[in-house]
């Protein structure tokens, strides 16, 4: 936790504009995976397919939740 924070600490503005940046193409492509997954399922198309697209789309929504934490200041109440 205290790694976390001093990780936080030192990021620089070109740093939290190079992580906003893969934030929101991460973003995208998990919009486009849930698109794409919807297609599927209403074609009935391959199964394997569509579970291969909905395990990319967790790795994506990991990665974005830890870029997300980074982005985000901690806040002491």
């Amino acid at each position: 936790m205290e790694k976390l924070q001093r990780m936080k600490e030192k990021l620089t503005a070109e740093d939290r504009a190079a992580l906003r940046t893969e934030f929101e193409r991460l973003r995208q492509e998990h919009r486009d995976l849930d698109a794409a997954i919807e297609a599927l399922l209403q074609l009935g198309s391959d199964r394997l397919q569509i579970q291969r697209l909905k395990k990319r789309k967790l790795v994506l929504r990991d990665r974005l939740a830890f870029l997300e934490d980074q982005l985000t200041p901690d806040i002491i109440a």
